[in-house]
């Protein structure tokens, strides 16, 4: 028997292991933004294009290589060791599946996009189901001993390594097969170092009891997945078909880099959230109390994010991108909007989970995805510009309707969101406009890059100012930093 966490010191392990997920994830941000600034100079936006039609298609594939059943080996109050063998096999089985649907869709994906090229991309890339298959039960483990700095070490040590072989391979003119080296490289690492740490090896496949409530709890998490995936990467498609692939490569940069915090944030508060609620789903006032703390340090850390992205995204992409990918910076701006939005609801889901309220996840993600769609399709006639307005306004409109769907009956009041987002949004537009200003008296001759550290500096420190002692939050932070103290033990005789 795998013996469920314990819920002793419950909030301090929470804690801890959500600040050294976020503390790991600024790391695989920074790898991230240098792997970006130092290809985007050696390779060219058709090269990012070619790539991102076949992620925006087959990655679609990627959404069922979990099946899910991850989140139903962490979700679950206590789990057999012959119920996590036979959920590696079968996540072994739908990896090499996966695999090979994509290696047979590859040609179909050349001829829909009229690119010859985009059949050995196609091939490439599908190993990377049955690669990161081998690694996901090990991970899941972790994560129910809630052994997240181990994890994120692993990820950031992968993310590393598949720096360094994208650049080299750029740096010796492999062109878009850098891109598919980087991808291939992070989860070999990955899985080989999970298994080598986690102390666990499965057995021989054979049946376990209790396996068919998990596999539909993973059949769940899997539907709201595809739909959610779809959802937000349909336009990618469409402006891959419609513009051609360097309207994309231009797209796909800005989206890129207006997701990389945020996704970062949401791994590390996600997978945090999740273990800790299902540790507590039986006790609802511990459960509300432990969310809204997630949640609030998540939002105050995301709305100067979107604040730093729409005041300064001309000097991000001159900075990070190069002067050469300036018509990025509008698509870039229009996008900013879109951290603070999927911030306010990605968190939810991890509530539902652990309530058990997976149907509602999926019927909230299936009035989603056609709102989201009717904005692409609106702005595609006005190109990269257009779907990215249609996305943000679509996304937007949805939120409020969203938060009150998904907090009905479950001991968290959209009044207790609205109150947890409405002092970060306050302090950041008050630090907006001071820094606005900082940067306007600035002479217009002045470096990208010192525009950019004069604007970020300014404004984070009004920020903090703001959120702190105006808004009263200091209390809130200093009981987060207090949790991260490591307990001594007393001495005997003491």
């Amino acid at each position: 028997m795998i013996v469920p966490t314990p819920i002793k010191n419950l909030k301090e392990r929470a804690i801890r292991g959500g600040m050294s997920k976020v503390l790991a994830q600024a790391v695989n941000l920074g790898l991230r933004m240098v792997a970006l600034m130092i290809l985007a100079r050696i390779l060219t936006p058709n090269d990012f294009g070619l790539i991102a039609m076949v992620m925006a298609v087959v990655g679609a594939l990627n959404v069922f290589k979990d099946m899910g059943l991850s989140t139903a080996t962490i979700q679950r109050t206590d789990v057999t060791d012959g119920q996590i063998s036979a959920l590696f096999w079968i996540n072994i089985f739908v990896g090499f599946v996966l695999m090979v649907v994509a290696m047979a869709s590859a040609p179909l994906l050349a001829t829909f996009y009229k690119e010859p090229r985009l059949v050995w991309v196609g091939v490439a890339l599908a190993a990377s189901f049955l690669i990161s298959a081998l690694g996901i039960q090990h991970t899941a483990l972790l994560e129910r001993q809630m052994r997240f700095t181990m994890i994120s070490a692993l990820e950031s040590f992968s993310l590393l390594v598949s720096v360094i072989v994208g650049i080299v391979m750029a740096w010796f003119g492999a062109g878009y097969w850098a891109l598919i080296g980087m991808s291939l490289a992070s989860p070999a690492v990955y899985s080989t170092s999970v298994w080598m740490v986690s102390g666990w090896s499965p057995g021989w496949p054979r049946r376990a009891e209790g396996l068919g409530s998990m596999v539909r709890t993973g059949g769940i998490v899997t539907v709201n997945g595809l739909v959610v995936y779809l959802a937000y990467n349909l336009e990618k498609v469409l402006l891959g078909r419609f513009c051609g692939p360097e309207v994309l490569g231009l797209y796909s940069r800005a989206y890129q880099l207006v997701n990389m915090p945020t996704d970062n944030l949401n791994s590390a508060m996600g997978g945090v959230l999740l273990s800790t609620l299902s540790r507590v789903k039986d006790d609802p006032e511990r459960l509300r109390s432990y969310f809204l703390k997630g949640y609030s340090v998540l939002i105050a850390a995301t709305v100067p994010i979107a604040a730093t992205f729409a005041l300064l995204a001309d000097e991000i992409i001159a900075v990070v991108l190069g002067s050469q990918w300036g018509s990025v910076a509008p698509i870039f701006r229009l996008l900013a909007s879109t951290v603070l939005t999927l911030a306010i609801i990605n968190p939810l889901w991890p509530l539902l989970v652990s309530m058990g309220l997976l149907r509602r996840s999926v019927k909230m993600v299936m009035v989603l995805a056609p709102i989201i769609t009717t904005g692409y399709i609106l702005g595609l006639p006005w190109g990269a510009m257009g779907v990215a307005a249609g996305f943000s306004i679509a996304l937007g409109l949805w939120a409020i309707p969203h938060i009150a769907w998904a907090v009905h009956n479950t001991g968290v009041s959209l009044a207790d969101i609205l109150r947890v987002i409405s002092r970060p949004i306050i302090s950041a537009i008050v630090a907006t406009a001071v820094a606005a200003w900082a940067v306007g008296v600035l002479p217009g001759a002045a470096p990208a890059l010192l525009r950019l550290i004069a604007g970020m500096t300014v404004l984070l420190v009004v920020y903090v100012f703001v959120l702190l002692l105006v808004m009263n939050q200091k209390g809130l932070y200093l009981d987060v930093l207090k949790a991260m103290r490591p307990r001594v033990a007393p001495q005997p005789g003491k």
